[in-house]
């Protein structure tokens, strides 16, 4: 009986063709799969190649996002697509699929009594606004008589990152 109503939903929805109804994607389990316009939750913990960890949000508030929306780095969401509620998996990002290599062109020479006085040293991280009034974190590269080159580029351009990554979450994605 089971086999005869798959086997007639499969014949309704060719029937139906690219209608505009959305069904989840789920395994045999009936669980919700992570899949294009789902929104997951999950923990994570992020370390380097070196194993050092950046950030985690394990026991804190879960990462909430929409999959197939660019919410989070490229490589790191296509190696969730399919994972269940309750899964784990360690998923290694290349700069490319992460946040790219680092951008020669992103570091400015900028003048120097724009920068305060304490963040006169290199490695020290300041906070710019683009154009859209967004702020971004900028870091010191160098500090010349006159001025101070900063580096632009994100603070995890070409590494390689690391993720230990738990689902914890999947609600189907949102009928359009």
């Amino acid at each position: 009986m089971k086999n005869t109503f798959h086997s007639a939903m499969l014949m309704i929805l060719a029937l139906l063709g690219s209608s505009s109804i959305l069904f989840a994607q789920t395994n045999k389990g009936g669980e919700t799969l992570v899949k294009n316009g789902a929104t997951v939750s999950l923990e994570y913990t992020l370390t380097g190649e070196d194993g050092k960890v950046i950030e985690s949000n394990k026991g804190k508030e879960p990462l909430r996002y929409v999959d197939g929306r660019s919410q989070i780095i490229p490589g790191l969401e296509k190696a969730l697509v399919g994972m269940k509620p309750g899964t784990e998996k360690k998923v290694t990002v290349k700069p490319e699929e992460a946040y790219g290599q680092v951008d020669p062109k992103a570091y400015r020479e900028v003048p120097k009594e724009t920068v305060p006085a304490d963040s006169l040293k290199a490695g020290a991280t300041l906070f710019a606004k683009n154009a859209e009034g967004e702020m971004f974190p900028v870091r010191v590269k160098e500090v010349k008589d006159k001025t101070v080159v900063v580096d632009m580029n994100h603070p995890l351009a070409g590494k390689t990152l690391v993720f230990d990554v738990k689902i914890l979450d999947v609600q189907p994605p949102s009928p359009k």
